[in-house]
């Protein structure tokens, strides 16, 4: 008997879900509540990515099913959740570990190169900058296509990766996992005669 299912009902699962169907959930709901396609849902995304971890690891599950989140702060193991986007790395990238370093956790600065005279350096003056940024297509509402256009990408099963086998020597081979050309690791993809003629599926437009 589960005592406590909010972070079944944050993900959207059944307490008997399994765990194909907890890594499913997750990847649909991280990749909608993704702070760099919805800025304003941090906190959504973050309550996501610590159910995930709570489920997704057997020992923390078992503790949370018998007694809740408090229990979990009791036992130890709710303390420390990792990050959110440590989560979201490790999990779209096949379990290689964080990729934190690889990009900033925040945008990084605009330089942008002015001439100005000394005359401007003294006393001030005001430019006006034009920029670039991906936003949510209006047409799709972020969707890519037509509503139930979004199906399981063939090549990658819905995985978001790929496995590659290399014989190195009689006897011997070598396995190596890539994120899926095709549905660059998102696991979907959508038919190309219902992608949006306004963003062609991308989701978002740059603006």
């Amino acid at each position: 008997m589960v005592k406590e299912t909010t972070y079944y009902d944050t993900l959207g699962v059944k307490p008997n879900c399994t765990m194909d169907e907890l890594k499913k959930a997750y990847r649909k709901l991280a990749l909608k509540y993704h702070p760099d396609k919805n800025p304003n849902e941090g906190e959504k995304f973050k309550q996501i990515s610590q159910a995930y971890e709570v489920l997704s690891t057997e020992e923390k599950r078992k503790i949370y099913d018998m007694g809740g989140e408090q229990a979990l702060k009791e036992g130890g193991s709710g303390g420390g959740f990792s990050s959110p986007m440590d989560i979201f790395d490790m999990f779209f990238g096949g379990g290689r570990g964080s990729m934190r370093s690889r990009r900033p956790q925040k945008g990084k600065d605009v330089i942008h190169q002015l001439s100005v005279s000394l005359d401007e350096l003294y006393n001030g003056s005001v430019r006006k900058l034009a920029l670039q940024k991906n936003v949510i297509c209006e047409k799709c509402e972020g969707r890519g296509g037509k509503k139930g256009s979004v199906e399981q990408c063939p090549p990658c099963r819905g995985t978001g990766m790929q496995v590659q086998v290399q014989q190195l020597a009689p006897g011997m081979i070598q396995q190596i996992q890539t994120m899926c050309r095709e549905c660059q690791g998102t696991g979907e993809r959508i038919n190309p005669k219902d992608r949006c003629k306004t963003c062609q599926g991308k989701k978002t437009l740059r603006q």
